[in-house]
């Protein structure tokens, strides 16, 4: 998020390909966008939540179906979908590689997460509509159909330009990411053969600020658990026992409070919470503005923004078992729950950590109370090795598509596919970018893309797949 001056990329030299190739694609690419965003509208048109309580599974069904016809159409002969153990369709597709060129592996997801309260939508969230700030509108236009039709994009142009795919491509759409993707990582445990190439490119993330070309070179990791609290069967009448009963909502209470010190810093034993960044800063009024904070309302932590987000741990409560304000009684609790969501940078172990939260909970529960902590699943964090030769190559593929110095950001937000891929696939170069930015609103009401993201993100992997075709594949 630094302002950089751009200087001339010699994209001959990075890519290996010459500057007529170079111009032609990036012609190619542009000439696909209408199309692009006429397929993103029927793309958001599928509201393909992974959830059969809120939606439907049709929907996302449909989606999928829709996905496998534009594949087919970009090359992918071998397109199909798979039925995984959550209840999703994962979309999966491969062309061979020619002989002597790279695979690579093209990754993004169909699902989306619910709209929430509709009320709060300005315009249909399941419709793409283009406001006056030329931005579109709608659930999943960035997080993550954006990116997908970003990907089809790029295929159709490769496809024009070399009169057939120059590398070879594997395909995994994944159907259920939003809602954990348990199904994508099991089919991964059971057919790595599918998900196997030289370079994998997730276009999951994006851009520090609107134009300004950003790798994604760290992602949290994740772990949640829940506590409880109980002290007495059921809720007691507050003039006749409050003062000497335990409100089991203030033991709780006085046990989440515990986490953070006057700083908003976390002070959970176990844990550490001093790393720094060394990435591209994130400037305070930035992050004010993109969070809409109100006035007067601090930033929390001691650390920079970009400390806070990418570098430390952090604990947030998602969720609160107590009575509601509306139709609450005069009554001492006896029972109170909270659910809990922490965050660890790469290299934390999020079970130690999750295991240190949970020890913490129980160590400065008050009173006596009886306290439960339930742990769920956790995620690794992930670090890229920015080293690679596909570093390289894509940075200057990036800075030529916005023309501007590529970046690296960090995510606090977790791709849990990431790194089981890594972990997998060690050999392999992984990137994460694409066209969301901090004006996007993924997950909340009013989610948006700007298009000139999805244009620069088809230009850069356009540019870099066709560099990646003339290399080695021992190289990779």
């Amino acid at each position: 998020m630094s302002e950089q001056s751009h200087e001339p990329i010699d994209l001959e030299a990075a890519l290996g390909l010459p500057q007529t190739t170079i111009s032609a694609l990036i012609v190619a690419v542009r000439a696909q966008q209408p199309r692009a965003l006429a397929e993103l509208g029927e793309l958001v048109a599928f509201p393909s939540v992974a959830d059969p309580a809120q939606f439907d599974w049709q929907h996302s069904r449909d989606a999928a179906q829709w996905l496998l016809a534009r594949l087919r159409e970009a090359g992918i002969d071998d397109a199909h979908t798979v039925d995984t153990v959550d209840g999703s369709q994962t979309v999966v597709g491969h062309a061979p590689a020619p002989a002597g060129a790279p695979t690579v592996l093209l990754y993004g997801h169909y699902d989306v997460q619910p709209p929430l309260d509709e009320g709060l939508w300005q315009t249909p969230p399941f419709v793409l509509t283009e406001r006056d700030d030329g931005r579109l509108y709608g659930r999943g236009a960035a997080d993550c159909k954006g990116n997908l039709v970003a990907h089809l994009a790029v295929l159709r142009a490769l496809r024009e330009q070399f009169a057939g795919l120059p590398i070879g491509v594997r395909v995994i759409f994944e159907g259920s990411e939003e809602q954990g993707g348990s199904g994508l990582a099991d089919y991964l445990n059971q057919h790595p053969e599918d998900f196997a190439a030289d370079v994998m490119i997730i276009l999951d993330s994006g851009n520090a600020a609107t134009g300004e070309p950003t790798l994604t070179v760290s992602l949290r990791g994740v772990a949640d658990l829940t506590v409880s609290v109980d002290t007495f069967p059921v809720a007691l009448h507050s003039g006749q026992f409050g003062g000497a009963a335990p409100d089991a909502l203030q033991a709780l209470i006085r046990m989440l409070d515990s986490l953070r010190d006057e700083h908003g810093d976390l002070t959970v034993e176990g844990i550490d919470a001093t790393q720094h960044w060394n990435g591209v800063a994130y400037p305070e009024q930035r992050f004010r503005a993109d969070a809409g904070l109100e006035p007067g309302v601090d930033v929390i932590g001691s650390g920079s923004v970009a400390d806070q987000l990418w570098a430390r741990p952090t604990v947030t409560v998602l969720g609160v078992d107590a009575p509601s304000v509306v139709g609450s009684t005069a009554a001492v609790q006896g029972h109170a729950a909270a659910r809990l969501n922490l965050r660890v940078p790469p290299g934390m172990s999020a079970s130690a950590a999750q295991d240190a939260l949970a020890a913490h909970l129980y160590a400065v529960a008050p009173w006596g109370v009886q306290v439960n902590v339930t742990s769920g699943g956790t995620g690794e964090g992930f670090a890229a090795d920015t080293t690679t030769p596909a570093y390289g190559m894509l940075g200057a593929a990036l800075s030529r598509a916005f023309e501007r110095d590529v970046v690296f950001a960090g995510s606090g937000g977790a791709i849990p596919l990431t790194n089981e891929l890594s972990e997998r696939f060690p050999e392999a170069e992984i990137a994460l970018f694409g066209v969301e930015d901090p004006a996007a609103a993924i997950h909340a009401p009013n989610e948006s893309v700007a298009p000139s993201e999805i244009e620069g993100v088809s230009i850069a992997e356009a540019l870099f797949l066709a560099g990646l075709a003339s290399r080695p594949v021992a190289a990779a």
